[in-house]
């Protein structure tokens, strides 16, 4: 194949429809929705219908920093009850999170939702059911995979720059988030079951095709990790495909560097992508027959990859078409990482997943 072919980047940019803006309610405007789906928001020029918090002191400033949204709501009820919101964005706490997507689906609303949609993928069935016969799409907010680099690797994945992907590997060489003392650090097996959750999710979309025979993962706590740390600051996930194709997520701890970065690897039978995306660490470079490319990379994950997420669901609403990121092509990501946390529970023992179709 012509080396030229490669030159130049697909487009991976955050798409939104031509001339059409669809008003935006945020269920849960805590920390997260005011760090990054806000500024993405405002970065693209998205219409904010208003917000709505629980607790009603973490919205106060929130016109005075982004005076692009047009009302906090006082209730719930009052942002989902409102005709001008057309999209509600749930960035709610896990717990709650499906009863929160069931009410907006029922006041027939579109919706982006926070990762992970559910644990209970028997309880999300009715609720998808439920979306189908309102006519309503139902995406989840797996923003990663518009981060530049990933975004760029996925495209040049699906048109086959690197031939079938035998591997994918992918290292976090940075601290971890704050973990110690939050929320999420009641979560069990918390890095497996909600942080590693995109790349589990990226992971899922570049073997694209492949049927899953087993997942496997540990969790383990590391040297001078303090005794105020509920949950392990280490984890590994493997995922091994029926044709030999496998892939390896690695957290080798709360990372001490000078030159943070989360390097990724794509093998495949006919060429390399290398990549790495967050804290300034963005690149992402093409080997095939001989030759190597370096993509410039406009943006990155935070907050363009948010702006990608509510844009592919408002094309896809406006396309009356699925989004990329739907519920169902979503629900292969959450069994791996389901059958992830379960290896986790038996301290790495493979857990069969029965030719999982990806």
């Amino acid at each position: 194949m012509p080396e030229h072919r490669w030159r130049d980047a697909p487009d991976y940019r955050p798409r939104f429809p031509q001339g059409e803006r669809l008003g935006i309610g945020i269920l849960g405007c805590g920390e997260i929705a005011q760090q990054a789906h806000l500024p993405a928001y405002g970065d693209y020029d998205l219409d904010v219908v208003g917000v709505w918090s629980r607790t009603p002191t973490t919205t106060a400033t929130v016109r005075q920093r982004f005076p692009f949204v047009r009302r906090i709501f006082a209730t719930a009820e009052d942002l989902l009850d409102d005709p001008q919101v057309q999209v509600v964005d749930v960035a709610t706490r896990p717990e709650g999170r499906l009863e929160w997507l069931a009410a907006a689906v029922s006041a027939g609303k579109h919706v982006l939702a926070q990762k992970p949609l559910t644990t209970d993928l028997a309880a999300l069935a009715p609720v998808l059911d439920e979306a189908d016969r309102r006519g309503v799409r139902i995406a989840v907010n797996q923003n990663g995979r518009w981060a530049p680099a990933w975004r760029l690797a996925t495209l040049l994945v699906e048109a086959g720059a690197i031939g079938k992907v035998v591997g994918v590997t992918h290292l976090h060489d940075k601290p971890l988030p704050p973990i110690a003392g939050t929320h999420f650090d009641e979560m069990a097996h918390m890095l497996i079951a909600d942080y590693l959750m995109h790349w589990i999710d990226i992971t899922r979309c570049w073997l694209a095709g492949n049927q899953v025979e087993a997942v496997q993962a540990r969790d383990h706590r590391t040297p001078g990790q303090p005794h105020t740390a509920k949950n392990p600051w280490a984890a590994t996930v493997q995922i091994h495909c029926v044709d030999g194709a496998d892939a390896l997520v690695r957290i080798a701890g709360d990372v001490n560097t000078r030159r943070p970065a989360c390097p990724f690897w794509i093998h495949g039978t006919e060429g390399t992508i290398r990549g790495s995306i967050l804290v300034g660490s963005d690149f992402l470079d093409l080997e095939r027959d001989g030759v190597s490319t370096r993509y410039t990379l406009d943006g990155e994950w935070f907050v363009d990859g948010f702006a990608g997420a509510m844009g592919e669901l408002m094309c896809a609403v406006v396309e009356n078409r699925e989004p990329y990121h739907s519920a169902a092509h979503n629900a292969s990501s959450l069994r791996l990482m389901l059958a992830a946390r379960e290896s986790a529970e038996q301290h790495g023992a493979a857990v069969p997943m029965n030719r999982l179709q990806l």
